[in-house]
């Protein structure tokens, strides 16, 4: 196994570690850090240049992910999610490339609904007093508060990850 391949192996295990990081993140705080999405572009430059992506190949994942911070920072004016939502979306597009940033905006929307139907209905209960306790499920709860949409932008990564030139790398 050369080198190269061994990274790429790292990189299955390192890029779902952070999304899941990023996602429990934003249920607990309602942010994403600006640290965790730079952290996150800067290691796709860098697994990038290590598995031998060539420029056009890190140009057109520049494009996609410049496309998805326009369309998601629209939606971050609309007020449909948050800041560190949208520059989080934009940093994972970068590992899906115009390849599969279309599955992965796709699952993301599905899972945003879900999510937020889910928000929606634990909203509309009366929160448990074991609750109390815990400031995040307090936060989470109140109506004003927004929809952790970060949490759909990581799931959908975890589901579209498999399917990227990162696993054909491994191979």
């Amino acid at each position: 196994m050369s080198s190269a391949q061994i990274f790429a192996s790292a990189i299955t295990v390192m890029f779902p570690a952070v999304m899941i990081f990023a996602g429990i993140m934003d249920l607990m705080t309602l942010k994403i850090r600006n640290m965790l999405v730079i952290s996150v572009a800067v290691a796709y430059f860098i697994a990038a240049l290590i598995v031998g992506l060539g420029l056009y190949d890190i140009l057109l994942s520049v494009g996609a992910a410049s496309l998805v911070l326009a369309v998601s920072f629209g939606f971050f004016a609309a007020g449909w999610i948050g800041g560190g939502d949208a520059k989080l979306a934009a940093a994972t597009a970068l590992w899906f490339g115009w390849d599969q940033i279309l599955p992965y905006l796709f699952v993301s929307t599905l899972i945003g609904g879900l999510l937020t139907l889910m928000i929606i209905g634990f909203r509309s209960m009366l929160l448990p007093a074991s609750f109390y306790g815990h400031d995040w499920l307090v936060k989470l709860h109140e109506s004003k508060t927004g929809v952790p949409y970060g949490v759909a932008f990581a799931i959908a990564a975890l589901i579209v990850f498999p399917d990227t030139v990162w696993f054909k790398a491994i191979g």
